[in-house]
């Protein structure tokens, strides 16, 4: 039966972004239970895009890539993949009204990836709509369930929230993106002059995106408010512990926050919620 499928596609979206990331699966979790298969079925192929990019060294990726872009644009127009990820993520694009143009724009920042070492300007701010931004208008449309004037009203502070968390993940992920894949996404700045003063500029920009995000979180739907708000707290506790870091400490390990602190974390956001302090 076709529902085994369906069931078993969601499962594996699911699976996936347990295994890559508790932060959001348990935001996820807090999320009403209608919301849930459709964000993980995004997650699951924004993830397994990715992770072509980034960890399948020795097979061709660029091949690899556009075969997975023309299976996705395929399977949207079938409504139905043979690929489970693909078989999820066409049926919340279908069912949610996801516009193509924000798959091409996620793709267009994957393939920056493949050859891009060092960002201008304009790249960077290409990749962050690509990579972040456009996620964030993802899930919008679905948690506003199709009501497009509430998605055009919410939409600028969306993207700056998913700005705002992929800018913490360039921070966060320095390390490997310098010495392993040899990236720096941050524009004019030479890693080798990397200091405590250039670090207090990139997070004043984050700054801005995060305080612009945090009042579009305020007007989401109950179904979806307090699941993006953990996902959000999660976000200021890991950035407050990179702006306490000193810069050359930053480029020698990976900051995260320890899985007890995470549900602590989680369990006093839920009592300033349940109470609405937001």
């Amino acid at each position: 039966m076709k529902k085994i499928y369906d069931h078993l596609s969601y499962k594996l979206s699911k699976e996936i972004t347990v295994k890559y990331t508790t932060s959001f699966a348990i935001g996820i979790r807090f999320l009403n239970e209608q919301l849930r298969d459709p964000i993980y079925a995004i997650y699951g192929f924004v993830r397994v895009a990715d992770e072509i990019v980034d960890s399948f060294h020795g097979y061709n990726k660029e091949e690899l890539l556009d075969d997975f872009e023309k299976d996705c644009y395929k399977s949207i127009d079938d409504g139905i993949s043979t690929n489970p990820v693909l078989h999820a993520f066409q049926e919340v694009v279908r069912q949610y009204g996801i516009e193509k143009e924000l798959i091409t724009l996620f793709m267009r920042s994957m393939r920056m990836d493949l050859g891009k070492k060092v960002y201008t300007e304009q790249e960077y701010k290409d990749y962050i709509l690509g990579s972040a931004e456009v996620v964030g208008l993802m899930c919008l449309r679905v948690f506003l369930n199709g009501d497009d004037k509430e998605y055009q009203r919410l939409k600028p502070s969306a993207m700056a929230l998913g700005s705002a968390f992929q800018k913490i993940n360039f921070l966060r992920d320095l390390k490997a993106d310098v010495r392993d894949l040899g990236r720096v996404y941050f524009p004019n700045i030479d890693i080798s002059t990397w200091n405590d003063e250039v670090k207090k500029k990139v997070e004043d920009d984050i700054q801005k995106d995060f305080d612009f995000g945090f009042e579009g979180i305020k007007q989401l739907p109950k179904e979806s408010r307090f699941g993006v708000y953990l996902a959000y707290i999660y976000y200021t506790r890991l950035f407050k512990k990179v702006k306490k870091t000193p810069a050359h400490i930053i480029l020698e390990e990976r900051l995260r926050i320890p899985d007890p602190k995470k549900y602590a974390l989680f369990f006093q956001s839920y009592v300033r919620h349940q109470v609405n302090i937001l």
